[in-house]
C-alpha cells in the first residue's frame, strides 16, 4: 500500500529507522513546507519529491497520507487529506483541541474513509508480554497500574544540538511549547487502555516546574500526574516530566505478583514477574533482623517473561520503536477490510485523557470522561500466548533462601 508523508522534521527520520521492516507499506514521496529540509531528506533517502501538498493529495496512487507535520499543522493537513479521499495516519495527538479531534473523527468516517493516530506501542511484543501476564492471571486480579514518562532534564542535556540522521535539528521550541504531556503521555495511555479498557473518571495536576529552561519563561506545563479510574476497576497513576531523570517504566501491580516492564520505547523489552510473599516473610525478617537482605533476596525472585513466540515481527528494530508499526496496522486493516488499531473512538479517548492532563493547571482538575469506548474487537487485539508456552529465567526462590540462611546463621548448641 502506497504512503505519501507531509512533514519531514526530525519524527520523520524515526520512522525511516523501521520503515524497511515493513515491505507492505510503500513511500510514494513526500511533501514539506521547508523546501530545504524537503530536499534534503528526499537525497538522504532517495525519495520521490512531490512538488506541492496538493499533488500529493490528487495523486490517485496514494492510498494513506502520514501527517507528521507539528501539532499546528495536525488538523488542517488531516482534514484536506480527508476531504482528497485519502486515508490517515497522524501523528498524536490528532489535534490540538478535543473538539477539533473529534470533528476530524467524525469526518473520517462521513468520508467512509480511515483516521488512525500514533503511537503504536500497544501492538509491540513487550506489550504482548504484559498482556499474556496480566490475562492468564500469573499476577492474580490485577488492582494496579503506574507508568513513568519522565524524559530526562532535556534543558540540562544540551536538545539544540541534537540532529537526525538526515539533518533535521530535534524541535527544541516547538517541544517546550506543545508540552511533554501532550506529547508523550500517548505513549503509556495507549496499552494501559488496551489492556484495562476506558477510564471513566481522572483526577490530574499539571504545572512548570522548570522555569528556567527559556527566557522568558513558558507556560507550559512540563510535569502532570494523573490518577485514573478505569471502567474495568483498575486504579492507575501516570507521571510525565521532562525535569526528573529518565524513567519510562511501567508496572502493573496484582494481587499475587507484579509484573514490570522497563520502557515503552524498546518493542522487544523483556517483562519482569516478581511474585508477592512479602506477608510470609514478614515475621522472618524480624526474627533474623534481616529485612534489607531479606529484600535482597525476594529480587532474586523475579522471573524475566520472555516475548511471545509469533509476536515478534520486529527484529528490525530491536532495542528502539517501531514507529511504522501503526502505520503498518492501518494499511494491514484497510487491505483486509476489518477494523484498525486504535479504533476512533479508542483513539479520541486518548486525545481527552492527554489534554486533560495537559490542562489541568496547578489547581488540580477533577472530571468524568466524556468519551468511552467498545471493547476492542479481537482482530485488532495483540494475540497472546500464555505463560506456561514461554521461557523463563528463574533464580533460587527468597522463601527458601532466606530459609537456609537462617539455617546457616543459626547457634550451634555447646555441651561441656
Amino acid at each position: 500500500m502506497k504512503v505519501g508523508v507531509i512533514g519531514c522534521g526530525f519524527v520523520f527520520d524515526l520512522y525511516m529507522a523501521t520503515w524497511a521492516a515493513h515491505a507492505d507499506v510503500e513511500l510514494a514521496g513526500v511533501w514539506d513546507t521547508d523546501s530545504a529540509r524537503l530536499y534534503a531528506v528526499a537525497s538522504h533517502y532517495r525519495a520521490h519529491v512531490y512538488e506541492s501538498e496538493a499533488a500529493m493529495l490528487a495523486d490517485p496512487g496514494i492510498d494513506i497520507i502520514a501527517n507528521f507535520t507539528p501539532l499546528d499543522a495536525h488538523e488542517a493537513v488531516t482534514r484536506a487529506a480527508l476531504m482528497a479521499g485519502k486515508h490517515v495516519y497522524s501523528e498524536k495527538p490528532v489535534a490540538r483541541s478535543f473538539k477539533a479531534a473529534k470533528a476530524l473523527l467524525q469526518l473520517a468516517d462521513e468520508q467512509g474513509l480511515r483516521l488512525a493516530v500514533a503511537p503504536a506501542n500497544a501492538l509491540s511484543a513487550a506489550v504482548r508480554t504484559l498482556q499474556s501476564g496480566v490475562e492468564s492471571g500469573l499476577i492474580g486480579k490485577p488492582r494496579l497500574v503506574y507508568a513513568e514518562f519522565d524524559d530526562g532534564p532535556i534543558h540540562l542535556m544540551r536538545p539544540e544540538t541534537w540532529v537526525s540522521p538526515s539533518g533535521a535539528p530535534w524541535p527544541v521550541m516547538e517541544e517546550y511549547q506543545t508540552g511533554c504531556t501532550r506529547e508523550h503521555a500517548g505513549y503509556h495511555l495507549t496499552w494501559m487502555c488496551a489492556l484495562f479498557g476506558p477510564v471513566t473518571s481522572m483526577t490530574a495536576f499539571s504545572q512548570v516546574v522548570t522555569p528556567q529552561k527559556t527566557s522568558p519563561p513558558l507556560d507550559t506545563p512540563d510535569f502532570s500526574v494523573a490518577c485514573l479510574q478505569f471502567a474495568s476497576g483498575v486504579v492507575g497513576r501516570l507521571t510525565c516530566s521532562i525535569a526528573a531523570p529518565r524513567d519510562q517504566s511501567a508496572r502493573v501491580i496484582g494481587e499475587t505478583g507484579v509484573l514490570t516492564l522497563p520502557t515503552y520505547k524498546d518493542y522487544t523489552a523483556p517483562v519482569t514477574y516478581d511474585a508477592m510473599d512479602w506477608h510470609r516473610l514478614s515475621v522472618r525478617e524480624s526474627r533474623f533482623g534481616a529485612s534489607r537482605l531479606a529484600r535482597w533476596l525476594l529480587g532474586a525472585n523475579d522471573q524475566v517473561v520472555t516475548q511471545v513466540p509469533g509476536a515478534g515481527q520486529f527484529e528490525a528494530a530491536e532495542g528502539r520503536m517501531d514507529m511504522v508499526a501503526g502505520l503498518a496496522e492501518l494499511a494491514a486493516a484497510i487491505s483486509e477490510n476489518r477494523p484498525h488499531f486504535p479504533p476512533p473512538d479508542f483513539a479520541l479517548h486518548i486525545t481527552e485523557l492527554t489534554l486533560s492532563m495537559q490542562e489541568a493547571g496547578p489547581e488540580g482538575l477533577a472530571k468524568t470522561l466524556e468519551t468511552g469506548f467498545e471493547p476492542l474487537p479481537q482482530a485488532v487485539r495483540p494475540a497472546v500466548a500464555q505463560p506456561d508456552n514461554l521461557d523463563t529465567l528463574t533464580r533460587p526462590n527468597g522463601r527458601q533462601a532466606l530459609a537456609d540462611l537462617a539455617r546457616r546463621l543459626k547457634p550451634k548448641r555447646r555441651f561441656t
